[in-house]
């Protein structure tokens, strides 16, 4: 989730132990410029595979060396919170595999990093929180049964901001109990965002090719824009949650976060499909055999419709001026881009406030007794928290938890309604209406603003979003790097209705041809603000 306060911290959805607070001052190792695997993608790395001038087991080796050099040293990003034990063994049955023509697909023998509330045997399934270090599920999540499937080999886990940012209204994005901060490597004073942050700052500084991030409100879009990424938010349904600890079965989906689109649709491909342990899944109105990297089309921005939210363009000054280039560029590719809005806008934050401390509570406790996890309910998680301050509450406490232990249950009317009306604002009478009013595609925004500096001690100063209609109504978004503020990413934000993935994806590969403007971390101590002059 990333969202910031029950107002500013919900909208805030928005390895080591031990309460590590940033050092701003830290200086920054040299990255290392001949890492053989920067940059690359998917199809590139299984072109070289299918000519044997690489194997699964090299590959997956290179990404550990790389998580040694820059994640546990050098620079010390914190972007991943366990490695695989078996995952050289998973990348040699893969090489196996291969030379006896069993390619499974596109992501044979290709390491993914999980984002640490995703379960994967044998590692253990926290959440961020000591309180669950050493749980460990015994069977995969199914999306993680969907990627094993399909050939990928699984690396490891990667660090979050702690219960997916759902713990207190003053938290850090990208800190955990069990994993500590995790630091952008643009700019390493700098926030990742979250709650998907170790997903995002690993692909971005190219310690796996690609991860899979997990989102409420915000914890995939808001983490890849900051990051230089390309961050797919599904439509809710599309991938089943069955194994992830969850928010909100209203609003928590998977999804892919990767350096381009076409790796992003690779894995979107993989892992949608229905899935009888989650009843959002049997209403897809999608086909099995949809093929999402089939509508990488670099015209897709040809005879397009497409509406620009322009109140979201005061989110920051250099994302205003970057959306306006982007404008141009669609413009010139063929696209008719008209000023619209969501008739409803923001409407619905009280009332999804309210569903998710109801969801999160009902959803946490029955995951932790479906799983045997060793604490069971919200009470516990509560009082484990208190009895270890030092360890799990040295920077922020645990109000969202606290709030939420409060409420009822899932038949009480306060909860009924908020959900009702807030999947009725964002989605029939927000997105769906403004689409419908001028035909239009999809709309457009700022993802977010730039990374602020990180402050354990008073928490996120978010700068606000443009994601936030779609994941309250539970349909797809799709963020593409954009330009930069200062040396720091930006990232633009396509919506669509419901199951409107292959359009936003012509969409988002047809603008990524265009404009490239994803640009490697450079991993510097901290980045200067250039002051503009007063007019």
């Amino acid at each position: 989730m990333r969202r910031i306060p029950l107002l500013l911290a919900l909208t805030l959805a928005l390895g080591a132990c031990g309460p590590k607070a940033p050092d701003a001052a830290a200086p920054s190792a040299t990255e290392p410029t001949d890492f053989i695997f920067a940059e690359t993608d998917i199809s590139d790395l299984q072109t070289r595979m299918q000519k044997g001038e690489l194997d699964s087991r090299t590959l997956t080796q290179a990404y550990l060396d790389r998580i040694a050099a820059i994640d546990k040293t050098g620079p010390t990003l914190n972007a991943v919170i366990e490695i695989n034990p078996e995952a050289l063994k998973e990348a040699a049955l893969r090489d196996v595999e291969r030379k006896t023509n069993s390619v499974r697909g596109p992501l044979h023998g290709i390491p993914i990093l999980l984002k640490d509330n995703i379960g994967a045997t044998p590692m253990a399934n926290s959440a961020g929180s000591l309180a669950m270090k050493d749980f460990r599920p015994k069977t995969d999540a199914f999306l993680v049964r969907r990627l094993r499937e399909a050939g990928a080999v699984i690396l490891g886990k990667t660090n979050l901001s702690e219960w997916a940012n759902f713990r207190s209204t003053r938290s850090t994005s990208g800190w955990s109990g069990r994993g500590g901060q995790t630091r952008n490597p643009y700019a390493l004073d700098r926030n990742p965002c979250g709650s998907s942050s170790g997903s995002a700052v690993a692909v971005s500084a190219n310690l796996v090719v690609a991860a899979i991030g997990t989102e409420t409100d915000g914890s995939i879009i808001c983490p890849a824009a900051m990051n230089g990424l390309v961050g797919l938010k599904p439509t809710v349904g599309l991938v089943s949650r069955d194994g992830i600890i969850p928010i909100s079965f209203s609003q928590d989906t998977a999804g892919p976060m990767t350096r381009n689109v076409s790796d992003a649709a690779y894995l979107l491909t993989v892992l949608a499909g229905r899935d009888n342990a989650d009843p959002a899944t049997a209403n897809t109105a999608w086909n099995t055999t949809l093929d999402y990297h089939s509508h990488l089309n670099a015209d897709g921005l040809k005879g397009a419709r497409i509406g620009v939210m322009r109140s979201k363009l005061s989110i920051h000054p250099d994302a205003a001026a970057a959306m306006e280039v982007a404008i141009k560029t669609m413009r010139e590719a063929g696209a008719t881009v008209v000023d619209a809005e969501i008739p409803t806008d923001g409407q619905w934050s009280d009332d999804e406030n309210t569903l998710l401390l109801y969801e999160f509570k009902a959803g946490l406790e029955r995951y932790l007794q479906k799983h045997d996890a060793p604490l069971k309910t919200l009470s516990q998680l509560i009082g484990y928290n208190q009895q270890y301050p030092t360890s799990e509450m040295p920077f922020f406490g645990q109000e969202l938890f606290e709030q939420a232990n409060a409420k009822g249950g899932l038949g009480e009317m306060e909860y009924i309604s908020a959900r009702s009306r807030a999947r009725r604002l964002a989605g029939p009478e927000g997105i769906d209406a403004a689409l419908k009013a001028q035909r239009l595609d999809a709309l457009i925004a700022p993802a977010t603003g730039p990374a602020w500096v990180t402050d354990p001690l008073t928490g996120d100063h978010f700068p606000g979003a443009g994601y936030g209609a779609a994941a309250v109504a539970g349909y797809p978004s799709l963020t593409i790097p954009m330009g930069s503020s200062n040396g720091l990413p930006l990232g633009i934000v396509f919506m669509g209705a419901a199951w409107s993935e292959p359009r936003l994806i012509e969409l988002g590969y047809a603008y990524e041809q265009l404009t490239g403007a994803r640009m490697p971390p450079q991993y510097l101590p901290s980045v200067t603000v250039a002051r503009k002059p007063a007019r």
